[in-house]
């Protein structure tokens, strides 16, 4: 199902992808898009983490741009304008809209419930500031693109996070690789994981970019993340 949150800067509302667990949920993860926006493949993955017992959280991050976006990676016609939303896409602004879906899945769970968030690709991105600026309880990112760039941010993690990243991702190219490890491995709340010879996406529930056992490695580890700190 499909529910409406409320932009905290006041400019209207956006959708959101909900999937329920069956009985109480034992935590909430918000999943952050890639640049395809909440299409088949990130609605799976909320489903799969209901299946698992969490209440799961998809915003449409694109809704100041076109609501509804929802592409295939595969298409190249479709590839191209994810590019185009992505170039467009403001991304402080979309922080507030994850930070918002945070409370509105906050205040989906008991009392003292805690919730994570994973992206994927942008996400991973959009994931690695949730860490720094809002009070997610534990952040995944897979894949996520300059991070390089953010790691002036890692300060202000307060929470478990953990990073996967593609070891032969063309856009996450080995020099920036080995600028994360060196500025985030002795972070005592960031554990990075590598997957040599992975490209980006490997993880994507479905399409051409899947790689089966490292989106199963990957998968695994996360699982186990989030219930060792969310429940």
């Amino acid at each position: 199902m499909t529910i409406q949150i409320d932009a905290s800067d006041g400019s209207g509302s956006f959708g959101a992808y909900l999937a329920e667990p069956e009985g109480a949920p034992r935590g909430a993860i918000v999943v952050i898009q890639e640049i395809f926006g909440v299409n088949p493949g990130i609605r799976k993955k909320c489903d799969d983490w209901a299946a698992k017992g969490y209440l799961a959280l998809a915003p449409d991050l694109f809704w100041r741009l076109e609501p509804g976006i929802a592409l295939d990676p595969d298409v190249p016609e479709e590839f191209q304008q994810a590019l185009g939303w992505m170039n467009q896409f403001d991304q402080n602004k979309g922080i507030e809209d994850i930070e918002s879906a945070i409370r509105a899945a906050r205040a989906k769970l008991p009392a003292g419930g805690k919730v994570g968030v994973v992206g994927y690709c942008l996400g991973g991105r959009l994931a690695f500031m949730t860490a720094t600026r809002t009070d997610t309880n534990a952040t995944v990112g897979y894949y996520g693109v300059g991070i390089d760039n953010l790691l002036g941010e890692k300060h202000a993690i307060a929470h478990p996070v953990l990073l996967h990243i593609a070891g032969a991702d063309h856009f996450v190219t080995p020099d920036i690789q080995a600028k994360m490890h060196a500025g985030l491995d002795d972070h005592p709340k960031v554990t990075l994981h590598d997957y040599p010879g992975e490209d980006h996406g490997f993880a994507a529930e479905m399409g051409k970019r899947r790689s089966e056992a490292a989106a199963q490695l990957a998968d695994e580890r996360t699982a186990a993340f989030f219930a060792e700190h969310i429940g």
